[in-house]
């Protein structure tokens, strides 16, 4: 039986990162994940069933990676309006840092034949709790959590991505951003 190397398992996540971004899910075959990776295609079966679980299992553990990141920059001694400065700034940071990572999960998340296999995603139960308590505790408006997470992630997605933007631009818009959503949001 052979055993796992966590070095080998990273260089195929990488590589399927990179081919998935660069040739889409369908040009994207185990043969040319292995050979970017440097190991064989039996090698790659060693730490994935199939190519569709291989997709959902980086999708999830990255997906929820981003959320882990964002969330864990929250504390409790934070006052409504720096819970959302730190929200909206982290995720824009996360984007611009971890790029590669982003877009495949932001490419994986809009393929509804492949993200609805997903069925157990920690990272958004535990964004939806966060968001409940502070509608609990009356510091965000009683808003679906579909739209406080859209109004939390999705301007600044747009920002961080836009590549027709200076970055001093940028920072201008993303300070002018949270002060939008903080308005829009807190009580």
């Amino acid at each position: 039986m052979r055993r796992k190397d966590d070095g080998k398992e990273k260089s195929i996540k990488e590589a399927v990162i990179k081919l998935i971004l660069e040739e889409g899910f369908h040009g994207t075959s185990i043969s040319k994940i292995a050979k970017e990776a440097g190991v064989s295609p039996a090698t790659v079966y060693i730490y994935y069933e199939n190519k569709e679980v291989m997709l959902q299992d980086i999708y999830l553990e990255y997906s929820e990676e981003i959320f882990n990141y964002v969330l864990d920059k929250l504390s409790d001694h934070m006052d409504g309006s720096q819970l959302i400065e730190v929200l909206v700034r982290e995720y824009y940071i996360y984007i611009r840092e971890h790029s590669e990572i982003f877009h495949f999960v932001d490419q994986f998340s809009n393929c509804p034949a492949l993200s609805n296999q997903c069925l157990t995603r920690k990272g958004i139960n535990n964004l939806n709790d966060f968001l409940d308590r502070m509608k609990e505790k009356k510091v965000f408006k009683n808003f679906q959590n579909d739209n406080l997470r859209a109004l939390l992630f999705y301007p600044a997605k747009s920002i961080a991505i836009n590549q027709c933007i200076e970055e001093n631009e940028k920072a201008e818009l993303l300070k002018e951003l949270i002060k939008i959503v903080q308005n829009a949001l807190l009580l």
